[in-house]
């Protein structure tokens, strides 16, 4: 059980707490008061647990042993409603969501290939079993999915047209443009602060959720070697408090990126 306080989309720690057990009846909001010294949170803040927003109210969400809680303020006019974040790896997985565990399924554009193996392993490693299944497979209706594809054949699977929209469709600060040859990383007020190529070596991990009761996580890049250094990025010290994250080689960034 753990509780991260951050702002600006998870760039800055300003306050942490774990706990080796739960109070009974604990809520998301009762921990924040009783676990930080920061004042109640109002406008600008948001909570999620095990890397989800619910949609019940922070003081009525009551929590489950494992979860991770964690609250982050940003500043006004930002574009974007985040529904999933990959900052509390490997909650989802492991604890699921509202205090039940999900099914597990791996998904990949090529089942053979290191960094699919890797990705299963990696689950395994924490604890989490998972089936495999092709790219784009129905049946996403409560299963924890990971996706594991290059761009744009990930395109194929519910919810990840809405990178090509930009956040306010996918809740994602990135933008994949329409012919699948380059990746937009934008900053915090929606505005491009980079432009990825093929070639350049990033990939992108992200979470979305196309529908209520689905809840996907996506590793994808414009290139395979980019999508073996995504992958290796699945661990708790490199995600942790992140909202998406862009990753070159052993470099993990947060995203959204700072405006210039």
């Amino acid at each position: 059980m753990s509780l991260s306080v951050t702002r600006d989309f998870g760039r800055t720690e300003v306050d942490a707490a774990r706990l080796g057990k739960l109070p009974d009846g604990a809520t998301a909001s009762s921990l924040l008061r009783s676990e930080s010294d920061v004042q109640a949170p109002g406008q600008g803040w948001t909570f999620f647990v095990n890397g989800v927003r619910p949609e019940t109210r922070a003081d009525e969400y009551e929590l489950a042993p494992g979860d991770r809680v964690q609250w982050d303020r940003r500043g006004p006019g930002a574009p974007a409603r985040v529904r999933a974040i990959v900052g509390a790896f490997p909650g989802p997985f492991r604890y699921g969501l509202n205090g039940e565990r999900r099914p597990v399924r791996v998904e990949c554009d090529d089942a053979e290939s290191d960094p699919c193996r890797d990705a299963k392993q990696t689950l395994e490693s924490v604890d989490v079993s998972a089936s495999g299944s092709s790219l784009g497979a129905p049946g996403t209706e409560h299963v924890t999915r990971l996706v594991v594809a290059r761009w744009p054949r990930a395109r194929i699977v519910r919810g990840g047209s809405t990178l090509e929209e930009g956040p306010r469709s996918s809740g994602v600060f990135v933008r994949f443009s329409e012919d699948g040859g380059a990746l937009e990383l934008l900053d915090d007020n929606g505005d491009v602060a980079r432009t990825v190529h093929p070639g350049d070596g990033i990939a992108l991990v992200a979470a979305l959720r196309p529908r209520a009761d689905e809840l996907l996580w996506l590793v994808t890049s414009l290139d395979q070697r980019a999508l073996a250094a995504g992958v290796r990025a699945l661990r708790e010290d490199k995600l942790r408090d992140a909202f998406a994250v862009a990753v070159t080689g052993r470099t993990v960034e947060k995203l959204p990126l700072e405006p210039r």
